[in-house]
């Protein structure tokens, strides 16, 4: 009902409390408090806290069968508020993370990893939503949209659409690899006019056709192996 377990060493490893399957787990090394909460058929059940190394809160919450469930809270180990929201089979679902106190990202999470949401700058402006889990970013600067379209790693990859600063109209669209422009492309000036279309490479114009304000061809680059074949100047 009430006592103490203990190590080979001596050491507290768990204490019962009150009969009511209160359990405080300590570490076998140091014996440091390692977790306090409600034990059922010697499994974390039911509200319970953790704690770093170095004694300071590492999470708060509610636990079913040894996994994190329902309402929780993280923190680091400054004992600094960083998560906020919910969990299911030991992984966060959705939630609020913060940075120093400040929202860094709210939204939902697919086995911890950002899922579908939006990121905030140290401002509150979004900077970045994250849409259909599906590795589709749009990003912002000062609340402007800036950018949306295909990531991997944390970097343009795939299709995408770029946008002036502050006016959002619309200036680049096409493929990109490893965050620069790489594949089929048009690009397009203030006015939202075409001015080239063809073909870029590690984030320069490779192979297509450049146009005036009147849809008028300009000029054509033929690459290869990156050197200039030809540039064909066309008379207006």
């Amino acid at each position: 009902m009430n006592g103490k377990g203990y190590d080979i060493n001596n050491n507290i490893v768990y204490e019962l409390k009150n009969g009511n399957g209160y359990v405080k787990e300590y570490n076998d090394f140091t014996g440091k408090l390692m977790f306090e909460g409600e034990h059922l058929n010697g499994q974390r059940n039911g509200r319970s806290k953790t704690y770093h190394l170095n004694q300071k809160l590492n999470f708060e919450g509610e636990y079913l069968n040894n996994e994190k469930i329902g309402e929780g809270k993280e923190y680091n180990n400054k004992g600094q508020f960083e998560f906020e929201g919910e969990y299911l089979y030991d992984h966060k679902l959705r939630g609020k993370y913060y940075i120093k106190n400040k929202l860094e990202y709210d939204g939902e999470y697919l086995y911890n990893k950002k899922w579908n949401g939006k990121g905030f700058d140290e401002n509150g402006n979004i900077i970045y939503e994250l849409i259909s889990g599906n590795g589709k970013v749009k990003e912002y600067v000062y609340g402007y949209l800036i950018f949306e379209g295909e990531y991997l790693n944390g970097r343009k990859n795939g299709k995408g659409k770029e946008y002036h600063i502050f006016d959002e109209i619309l200036i680049f669209e096409g493929e990109y690899l490893k965050g620069k422009r790489n594949g089929k492309g048009k690009e397009y000036n203030k006015n939202g006019n075409l001015i080239f279309e063809g073909e870029f490479k590690n984030g320069l114009k490779w192979n297509g056709k450049g146009y005036d304000n009147h849809k008028n061809i300009v000029y054509e680059l033929i690459y290869g192996n990156g050197k200039v074949k030809e540039m064909i100047i066309m008379v207006i």
